[in-house]
């Protein structure tokens, strides 16, 4: 699509590693588009997001600081999710929403022509809307998510129509209990994004129709919403930096195929006991593999101590232990690399898929069940399955490993895994064009409402 345009649009994400990554890779597509892009997070998100945006877009894409208040647990080294402490989730919301009169400020002054803006500041439309700026939401989770949680919501007590997504009795529980939490948070001035009429509200979504039609033609069921797909989040790999030069070496002598990638993002923090699990299963499976461990901010933790005693001696010529961060698009995208041990985050997943990498699922918590089961669905994914207390096993972690990289059941998911891999290829470009021309159209209907005003 040849697009001359010279509109401005503001990228609102969420403080999230995992929201953020959504609005990068559109915000990439809308310039490659001739849209100028304003990406506003704080300044702390801001420093990361300059490394993963290539030179070529320099000029299009321009960050913009939103700076929230300091409040006296929260310096702004913790505006971000990224390994903040769970017990300041709730304080991180609240200093978002005082932040209400910068991003307002930020609107008089850049008077951009659109704001993307996230599920969870649906109150940035209000505020759009009060310029006369036209506001749309962007989904950062898949169609089986919001299909699932809409169904409770919009139909409880009935059965989800699609038996292969389902949570179990202790997955369930933390639900109900997020939930509950949920709607004691929950301030009226929130919003909501379907509080008008449902046939005008556009909802673009990180996902394709490719893969998840039947469950975005669900969601228009339930809600008679317009849900516009924009593709999936997917990160470039980048040239590592001068410290993953030896990681990225050490994949490198191994066969291919061989090696897994662990990884739980970088907003869930394992237990004392997952992990010393996870550390046997590994150990166990005899497989190589590289593991990233992380802790919440201002724990100074030792990695040996919080592993079993002697695992890393044990493990030294077929493992690497990672504290914090790891090149994840580098390492997926390596031939060595045969399988993802995955909390199964969507942009985690997505990105998996576009590198044809086999999934080992093991959820964690939020969507990551559902979207687990939905790979497992599709053919992408073998779940490390937890007991009914929700405890994960070593026996279990070492065989699903073993079952990946050693045995048939990885050939059968690499190939399905290829397939859908390419099928999200071909279409991608298509999809983001039509997006375009809904996001076209608003600007013009915005124009001309306030002309005629």
């Amino acid at each position: 699509m040849d697009t001359t345009t010279s509109l401005r649009v503001l990228m609102f994400p969420w403080l999230a590693h995992g929201h953020i990554s959504p609005y990068l890779t559109v915000s990439k597509k809308l310039a490659d588009r001739g849209f100028d892009i304003l990406l506003c997070s704080t300044p702390v998100n801001l420093n990361l997001i300059k490394k993963r945006i290539p030179k070529k877009y320099s000029v299009s894409i321009q960050l913009v600081e939103l700076r929230l208040p300091e409040l006296p647990d929260l310096p702004p080294e913790y505006h971000t999710t990224n390994g903040l402490p769970l017990h300041l989730n709730s304080t991180l919301k609240k200093a978002v929403k005082m932040s209400k009169p910068g991003f307002s400020k930020i609107l008089r002054d850049l008077k951009p022509d659109l704001v993307i803006h996230d599920v969870l500041q649906v109150w940035a439309k209000e505020i759009a809307n009060s310029y006369n700026i036209p506001a749309i939401t962007l989904v950062t989770f898949g169609g089986a998510v919001l299909s699932y949680f809409m169904h409770q919501m919009r139909k409880p007590g009935i059965e989800f129509p699609f038996p292969a997504i389902f949570l179990t009795k202790i997955e369930q529980k933390r639900m109900r209990e997020m939930m509950e939490q949920v709607g004691k948070d929950k301030d009226p001035d929130d919003g909501d994004p379907f509080a008008e009429d449902p046939t005008q509200v556009i909802l673009l979504m990180s996902t394709s129709l490719s893969i998840e039609s039947k469950y975005i033609d669900y969601l228009n069921e339930l809600t008679q919403a317009n849900y516009v797909p924009v593709g999936p989040p997917i990160q470039e790999p980048m040239n590592e930096d001068d410290g993953d030069i030896e990681l990225i070496d050490w994949l490198g002598k191994k066969e291919e195929h061989s090696t897994v990638f662990v990884s739980f993002g970088s907003e869930y923090f394992l237990t004392k006991e997952d992990m010393e699990e996870i550390a046997y299963g590994l150990e166990h499976s005899n497989v190589n593999f590289i593991w990233v461990v992380r802790f919440p901010k201002g724990e100074e933790v030792n990695l040996e101590e919080a592993l079993p005693t002697g695992f890393l001696e044990r493990i030294e010529n077929r493992g690497r232990v990672v504290n914090g961060w790891a090149p994840q698009p580098r390492i997926l995208s390596h031939p060595s690399t045969g399988g993802f041990v995955s909390h199964c985050g969507w942009n985690s997943v997505m990105e998996s898929i576009d590198f044809d990498v086999p999934i080992i699922a093991m959820p964690m918590h939020i969507d990551q069940p559902i979207n687990a089961r939905w790979m497992v669905e599709i053919g992408v994914a073998v779940e490390i399955v937890r007991d009914e207390e929700g405890k994960v096993h070593r026996e279990e972690v070492a065989q699903v490993i073993t079952s990946v990289i050693c045995e048939k059941t990885g050939g059968n998911l690499r190939e399905k895994v290829k397939e859908i891999s390419e099928k999200l290829k071909s279409v991608r470009e298509e999809e983001m064009d039509a997006a375009v021309e809904v996001l076209l159209q608003q600007c013009k209907n915005s124009k001309f409402i306030n002309s005629s005003s």
